[in-house]
């Protein structure tokens, strides 16, 4: 059967509980007539070593609420036995007094506690050398440490257990802690890096479907051939835009899920690809002039995808708030690939609205690789400037 809550470890009614089976005890020896005296008066009453009895028991109910006091208590209760000729019943209760003021009280008192009974065990062995005149006397110290040394000794250790024991939980709880803010945090970065890459490989396509669009729409009297090139590159960004789309999806999905056996791997892009988005952005109307400077060479995995993206942004921002043209200049360096797109500015602002996430994105990638990143209007025109470190040194 489960005891009852009010007698949980810890509670106040297991104190009341312990005190009352002490006392029960105490007067089962007084009722017995075992009342061992250190000095034998036949003239003392028996009852008088009830009080003593009945106060070394309440500082046993204290233990846990007032240490202090507990001690206080059971020491002066204690004191007074001794002078009445000592009781077994109050001796054995105040072992517990002294074994709960170790455990359960602050720790400068097991300190002194644990100096006061060596001293008075030492004392003891003294006393009862010099009492008797040989060494038999000693056994007096030896009643000294088992009654008052040993249980220091015991609650000390039992202390030292409990307080190892709660810096354990405490040191797990903190890693546990650790963990799951470890975990937030990777949680959040994967999420901004969907995001980023979910904006690359989405918008800048349907940037270019709406520019095309709109201008079908909104020009009147376009001839057949007019019409059918901006079908064409609608249906170039639209079905580019749906092949990295399925590149992203076949990378988020776990290892082993894929169906099709006949799908090919997801190829990163890479800067090397960006021919490729030059004609693209050519095809849409954009007039882009590519420089290069340096010898191209392998990048990393990680500065090659962020270059590719930075400059697919760049040209669809070019695109859709410029006049028509584009300056694209990759300089390959010996520590990093530097990336400037240059283009005008549309007078009046007028454009395909964004939300900025295309200049947020391209200043996260490169702040991740450690990188310098720079957006916003030089010599009269807007200029994107990206320096990416490759890690080699010159």
């Amino acid at each position: 059967m489960r005891a009852p809550p009010w007698l949980d470890s810890g509670t106040l009614g297991r104190d009341l509980v312990l005190a009352g089976a002490s006392l029960a005890g105490g007067l089962v020896l007084h009722a017995l007539g075992w009342q061992p005296q250190v000095r034998p008066d036949g003239n003392v009453p028996s009852a008088l070593f009830l009080p003593p009895l009945v106060a070394v028991c309440v500082a046993v109910g204290l233990r846990r609420v007032a240490p202090r006091a507990s001690l206080a208590v059971g020491t002066g209760a204690l004191v007074v036995d001794t002078a009445l000729g000592s009781s077994l019943g109050t001796v054995l209760v105040y072992t517990q007094v002294l074994y709960d003021a170790c455990v359960y009280g602050p720790p400068r008192l097991w300190r002194w506690l644990l100096r006061i009974t060596v001293a008075l065990s030492l004392v003891g062995v003294v006393v009862g050398v010099l009492a008797y005149g040989q060494w038999r006397g000693a056994a007096l110290g030896v009643l000294v440490v088992l009654a008052g040394l040993l249980p220091v000794l015991t609650g000390i250790s039992v202390r030292q257990y409990r307080d190892q024991a709660a810096a354990e939980r405490a040191r797990a709880e903190q890693t546990a802690r650790l963990v799951e803010l470890d975990r937030r945090q990777a949680v959040s970065a994967e999420r901004a890096r969907m995001a980023r890459e979910l904006h690359d490989v989405v918008a800048n396509h349907l940037s270019a479907v709406a520019i095309h669009a709109t201008a079908v729409l909104s020009v009147p009297g376009l001839d057949s051939g007019q019409v059918e090139s901006a079908l064409r590159v609608i249906r170039e960004s639209s079905v580019q835009g749906l092949a990295e789309m399925r590149q992203m999806i076949e990378v988020l999905r776990e290892p082993g899920t894929n169906a099709d056996p006949a799908t090919p791997e997801v190829v990163t892009a890479r800067l090397a690809e960006a021919d490729g988005l030059v004609d693209r952005a050519r095809a849409a109307g954009l007039a882009v002039r590519v420089r290069t400077d340096g010898t191209p060479g392998a990048l990393p995995v990680g500065v090659d995808l962020a270059a590719y993206r930075i400059v697919q942004e760049s040209l669809t921002n070019a695109l859709k708030h410029g006049t028509g043209e584009a300056e694209l200049t990759i300089a390959y360096r010996p520590a990093e690939v530097v990336l400037t797109v240059e283009n005008p500015v549309r007078r009046g602002g007028a454009g395909l609205p964004g939300a900025g996430a295309g200049l947020i994105g391209m200043r996260e990638r490169a702040t991740l690789l450690a990188g310098r990143f720079t957006a916003g209007p030089h010599d009269g025109r807007w200029q994107v400037r990206a320096a990416l470190p490759t890690g080699e040194v010159g």
